[in-house]
């Protein structure tokens, strides 16, 4: 039955505990027989002394019994709500730090400790944490449009790598690392750029801006003690501007060709110079072997003419013969010819090659080369036999008789002597 339904039978039903038999209402019902709906401001009222007797307060109506069990009801609320705010806050200081990191601890916002990798606990809302990754490689990349030393502009772009080695001193010693690292690098860059010609930097130049670069950068950030180290600064890339970059490539283009044809020039000198010093060089050791080779015959002919001289005088005809046989064994010794005696006044020279020669050609060719091969040689004294012999001679031998007369003039001019 519900808690309003009318009748006696409903009137200990209301949510609030009353009951129809006490006052507030009986101005319209007699003897509670008649109940009407509840009073609003009788149930607040009641409402509100339930709440007070929870907080341990008195309300008018209720007993001691009340009151103290209402108390002792609110007190264990307190201390569960307590206890639970307690396990809550305890349980949400643990956290984990990483392998590659290392947490540094803040109390209060003030540096308190640093911590290693593991699960570690902290006071919620008293200590505060910050990761902070000690081994990984970090990169900064700087790039810029850059004046150089010519007045030329050049783009320019490097890139740096860097590590935390000081967890502490990267959070704490200036506002932002990195930004200072930034900053730091693009000031390098461009004093060691404003430094250096265009040409330098875009050809062999750029080892030396990446050196240059990293030292200023180190020596910019170390009193700072941001807790950084460099590992290496790469210097990427530097072009002109867009603009101009088809002139520049233009230039380079004729800066290698400049070079190309140096290299080329280069390498024919060096092809060439060692063989002209070489063929100077042969030249010059044949003519010191022809002058001491010149020199040692004439001293070994003063040589042998000095011997001779002796016996010449002693024997002058007997030395003339000799020197005329010996005169004629160089001359006809090399020579393919059969000398006969005709025990005449001539002496005949048959030069056989040619008559060889002779015999593959035609009969009339063989018996010219027969008779022209016939070469008479006067003896040494008498100047009869030499007329009648120069008659024999064939046009052929002229040039050997010729020879034969010219050492044997200088035989004979040497006996008179």
């Amino acid at each position: 039955m519900a808690w309003n339904q009318p009748g006696n039978n409903g009137q200990d039903r209301d949510p609030w505990g009353s009951s129809n038999n006490k006052g507030g209402n009986s101005g319209g019902n007699k003897g509670g027989r008649d109940k009407g709906p509840p009073d609003l401001d009788d149930i607040f009222r009641k409402l509100s002394g339930k709440l007070g007797g929870l907080g341990g307060g008195k309300k008018g109506g209720d007993g001691n019994g009340t009151a103290q069990r209402n108390a002792g009801n609110g007190g264990r609320l307190v201390s569960i709500v307590a206890v639970a705010a307690v396990v809550i806050w305890a349980a949400s200081g643990f956290y984990t730090i990483k392998e590659a990191e290392r947490g540094v601890v803040t109390r209060f916002g003030k540096f308190s400790h640093q911590v290693e990798p593991g699960l570690n606990w902290k006071p919620t809302f008293i200590d505060r944490v910050r990761a902070v990754n000690v081994e990984a490689v970090r990169e900064l990349s700087a790039s810029g449009t850059m004046l150089t030393s010519d007045e030329n502009v050049v783009r320019v772009e490097m890139n740096v790598q860097y590590r935390v080695t000081n967890p502490e001193r990267y959070l704490f010693a200036v506002t932002s690392a990195d930004d200072s690292l930034r900053q730091a690098t693009d000031s390098a860059l461009r004093g060691v750029i404003g430094r250096s010609t265009m040409d330098r930097i875009l050809t062999e130049g750029r080892t030396v801006v990446r050196s240059e670069t990293q030292r200023e950068l180190e020596e910019t950030i170390r009193p700072y003690d941001m807790g950084i180290t460099l590992l290496d600064v790469n210097f990427q890339t530097a072009r002109p501007p867009e603009a101009v970059k088809a002139a520049f490539d233009d230039a380079i283009a004729a800066r290698e060709n400049r070079e190309q044809a140096v290299r080329e020039a280069e390498a024919y000198a060096n092809d060439k110079l060692p063989r002209a010093r070489g063929d100077a060089q042969g030249i010059l050791e044949q003519a010191r072997a022809y002058k001491a080779r010149v020199t040692l015959e004439a001293q070994g002919e003063v040589d042998s003419f000095a011997r001779i001289l002796p016996e010449y005088k002693a024997a002058p005809q007997i030395t003339r013969e000799r020197l005329y046989i010996e005169t004629m064994e160089r001359v006809l010794g090399h020579t393919r010819k059969v000398l006969v005696n005709d025990k005449g006044s001539n002496l005949m020279v048959l030069p056989l090659d040619q008559l060889m020669r002779g015999q593959a050609g035609a009969s009339t060719g063989n018996a010219q080369d027969g008779s022209s091969s016939l070469l008479r040689l006067p003896p040494a004294s008498g100047s009869n036999e030499r007329a009648n012999s120069r008659s024999s001679f064939s046009p052929g031998d002229i040039m050997d008789q010729r020879r034969v007369n010219a050492q044997r003039s200088d035989t004979q001019r040497e006996g008179r002597e």
